[in-house]
């Protein structure tokens, strides 16, 4: 079986956030409004950062894409006091049994990486939206933590290729087999200018970033 990883070029991304929209459409992530907003109850399974630094025309920024490191060693799965988070051996993703999670949020504060987040939505869409659901994707009931899932219900019907790395336009998105020496992402994960976010402390995250000068 393939273990999956993910690589992303950063002096490819644009930060046009089409990743994020196709994330939402995809896996029925919640729309909110901004009063919601306000009370940090956003969902992102995959958030793109800015880091914006200067002023017109003088402008620095960076870009950075968030979506779930699936580590090789998730700190989410050691807290859970009831299995409800887990690590699948034979492909190396992290997932959710959301009949199992009882809420506690253990796991968000335990994940470095900020890519958890709890559902304060009880799983109903407002009139008329219904039929724009994803089918093969569960809505989420309130009360749970819900996240990326590097799209495993296209991974188990064969479709090796996440929505968000389908509707990147610049082609900064690699997603493949880490184990697979002759995959593209195993050869950019080993290049000199790949990056893993928080290495030191060993969680040996499998999404991977590309940036010259690091």
């Amino acid at each position: 079986m393939p273990q999956w990883a993910m690589v992303i070029d950063l002096d490819k991304c644009i930060g046009c956030q089409s990743c994020t929209a196709a994330c939402r459409a995809e896996n029925n992530v919640p729309f909110i409004g901004p009063d919601e907003a306000e009370l940090g109850r956003a969902i992102f399974w995959n958030e793109v950062l800015f880091d914006i630094e200067g002023e017109y025309p003088h402008v620095d920024a960076s870009i950075i894409p968030r979506p779930c490191f699936h580590c090789e060693n998730p700190p989410c799965v050691k807290v859970c006091p009831v299995g409800a988070t887990y690590k699948r051996e034979e492909d190396g993703l992290v997932l959710q049994r959301y009949e199992r999670c009882i809420g506690c949020r253990y796991c968000t504060v335990a994940c470095p990486y900020g890519v958890r987040y709890f559902t304060w939505y009880d799983g109903e869409w407002p009139e008329g939206m219904d039929r724009y659901q994803n089918p093969d994707v569960p809505l989420r009931p309130r009360g749970i933590v819900e996240k990326c899932t590097f799209c495993v219900h296209r991974l188990d019907e064969g479709l090796p290729i996440p929505a968000c790395n389908q509707a990147c336009p610049t082609g900064a998105r690699y997603f493949g087999d880490l184990d697979d020496p002759a995959s593209e992402v195993s050869q950019l994960a080993r290049s000199p200018r790949a990056v893993r976010l928080l290495e030191d402390l060993g969680t040996e995250p499998r999404v991977f970033y590309l940036k010259e000068g690091l």
